[in-house]
C-alpha cells in the first residue's frame, strides 16, 4: 500500500477521484439533448428552416460516436489528456456556436453560419461528447470495482437527467436574456461548462493501485481481444447496442407529437421531464439491477421484451390514433413512453460493463470507444427514419389547435417493434454468457 493510501483522505476517495468528476463531465455534455429546446430559435434566428438546422444535432451525436471509437486508445493511455480535449472541445463548440449564430442574425440566410454551426455544435462539440463520455467510465469500473453497474450507471444517469436540469435553465436564460438571448446563452454557458469539465479532468484518477501495461505487458490490438470470443458475441452486442438506440431515438423524436395526439398538449413539458427522469431512473436503475445478475446480458432481454409487450399492445388498440378522450389507451401509450426511455438509459449504463465481463477490464475504455460507434450510426438513423416513416404515411389533423400526424406516429411503432424482436433474437442467440462471472 502506497503512502498516499495509507493517508487516505479525498486523495484516496473513489467518490472525489471517480464519480463526482464523472457526473461534472457527464451533466455538461449530457445538455446537447437539449437541443430540441433552441432549434427553432436558431432556425428563426439565422433565417434557415428547423429541419435544416437539425442536422447540427445529428452531427454532434455522429462525431460523438466516431470520436469516441477513435479515440479510445487516447482515453485508454491517459485519461487526464482525454479529459482536458474533452472540456476544451465541448466548449469552444459551445462558444463558436453561440459566435456563428450571431453572425448568421447579422446576416440571415447566411450558409457560413449554418456550416460554422454544423461545426462548432456538431464537430468541435462532437469530439468533446465523445471523449467526455468515455474518460470517467474505466476509472469509475476500476474505484467501484464490486459495483461496477451503480458505478457506471450514476455517471450516465449524470448525462441522461443533464437535459432535465438544463432545460428550464436554458428557457430561463432565453426568457431573460431578450432578442439577443440565444446567442448569449451559450457564450455564457460554454464559461460554466468549461469550469465544470476542467475540474472533473482535474479530480479524475484511477487508483493508486492500477497501472496500465506497457513494453512486454504491451496489451492485444482490439481485434485480438475481440477475437477472445466468438465474433458473434460482439457483433451481436454492437447490433443490439445500435437498434435500442435507434428505436428510442425513433420513439423519442416523436415524444412531443405523440402526446400532443392524446389531447395532452399543454402537460407536454411535465412528461418531457417525467420521460428524462425515467431515463436517467434506467441508467442507473437497470445497472445497478444487473449487478445483481449472473448473467448482465438478462437486463437487455427484459428491456426488449417489455418494449416488445407494450408496443405491441399500442399496434394493436391503435393507442396513439385512438387515444384522445380514452384514460386508458393514453396511460397504455405513456406506459410505452417512460419504458422505452428506460430502457434507452438502461442500454447506454450496461454497455461498458457488459463488455468488461465479456472481454475483461484491460483495454475497456478502447473497446467501449468503438462500440459507441453504434450510437454514431444510430443518431443518423433514428430521428431520420422515424421523420420518414411520419411525412409518407398518414394524414396531418388538427388536435387542440395543434398539427399532428396520428396515424404517422402509430406507424412508427411497427418498424420500431420488428427492430425490437431482432434485438432480442440477437441478445438470446448471440451473446452468451459472462466471462468473469
Amino acid at each position: 500500500m502506497s503512502n498516499e493510501q495509507k493517508k487516505g483522505g479525498w486523495r484516496t476517495n473513489k467518490w472525489v477521484r471517480a464519480a463526482i468528476p464523472a457526473l461534472l463531465l457527464h451533466c455538461s455534455i449530457g445538455t446537447v439533448y437539449c437541443w430540441s429546446i433552441f432549434s427553432q430559435e436558431i432556425a428563426d434566428y439565422i433565417g434557415f428552416s428547423k429541419s435544416a438546422t437539425e442536422w447540427a444535432f445529428s452531427f454532434a451525436i455522429f462525431f460523438l460516436g466516431m470520436s469516441a471509437a477513435f479515440l479510445g486508445n487516447v482515453v485508454e493511455k491517459d485519461i487526464h489528456k482525454s479529459s482536458l480535449i474533452a472540456a476544451i472541445c465541448f466548449a469552444v463548440g459551445m462558444a463558436g456556436t453561440g459566435g456563428f449564430i450571431y453572425y448568421g442574425g447579422k446576416n440571415p440566410g447566411s450558409v457560413v453560419a449554418l456550416i460554422g454551426i454544423y461545426i462548432c455544435y456538431g464537430f468541435i462539440m462532437g469530439v468533446g461528447l465523445g471523449t467526455g463520455y468515455l474518460s470517467p467510465v474505466k476509472t469509475l469500473m476500476l474505484w467501484f470495482a464490486d459495483r461496477k453497474g451503480l458505478a457506471t450507471g450514476l455517471a450516465v444517469a449524470g448525462f441522461g437527467a443533464a437535459k432535465a436540469i438544463a432545460s428550464p435553465i436554458m428557457q430561463a436564460m432565453l426568457s431573460g436574456l431578450g432578442e439577443n438571448g440565444i446567442w448569449q446563452m451559450f457564450l455564457i454557458l460554454a464559461v460554466v461548462y468549461f469550469i465544470m469539465m476542467f475540474t472533473g479532468h482535474l479530480l479524475l484518477k484511477k487508483p493508486e493501485g492500477w497501472h496500465e501495461p506497457s513494453g512486454k505487458e504491451a496489451k492485444p490490438s482490439i481485434i485480438q481481444v475481440i477475437k477472445t470470443r466468438p465474433i458473434m458475441n460482439y457483433i451481436g452486442i454492437w447490433l443490439m447496442f445500435y437498434i435500442n438506440i435507434t428505436c428510442g431515438l425513433a420513439l423519442i423524436s416523436q415524444e412531443k407529437a405523440i402526446v400532443k395526439c392524446l389531447g395532452l398538449a399543454a402537460s407536454v413539458g411535465i412528461i418531457s421531464t417525467v420521460s428524462a427522469i425515467f431515463n436517467a431512473g434506467g441508467r442507473l436503475g437497470l445497472s445497478a439491477w444487473a449487478d445483481t445478475m449472473k448473467d448482465r446480458n438478462t437486463v437487455y432481454k427484459i428491456i426488449f421484451i417489455a418494449s416488445i409487450v407494450l408496443t405491441g399492445l399500442v399496434i394493436l388498440t391503435g393507442g396513439i390514433s385512438n387515444g384522445l378522450g380514452n384514460v386508458g389507451l393514453v396511460a397504455l401509450v405513456l406506459a410505452l413512453i417512460m419504458v422505452v426511455n428506460a430502457g434507452y438509459g438502461g442500454g447506454f449504463s450496461n454497455v461498458p460493463t457488459l463488455l468488461s465481463d465479456n472481454y475483461g477490464m484491460g483495454s475497456i475504455s478502447a473497446l467501449h470507444g468503438i462500440t459507441l460507434s453504434a450510437w454514431a450510426f444510430a443518431g443518423l438513423t433514428g430521428n431520420q427514419l422515424a421523420t420518414w416513416i411520419v411525412n409518407h404515411s398518414g394524414e396531418v389533423v388538427e388536435i387542440d389547435g395543434n398539427m399532428v400526424n396520428p396515424t404517422g406516429y402509430q406507424n412508427v411503432l411497427y418498424v420500431t417493434l420488428a427492430l425490437y424482436i431482432v434485438a432480442l433474437v440477437l441478445s438470446i442467440v448471440f451473446v452468451k454468457g459472462n466471462k468473469e462471472k
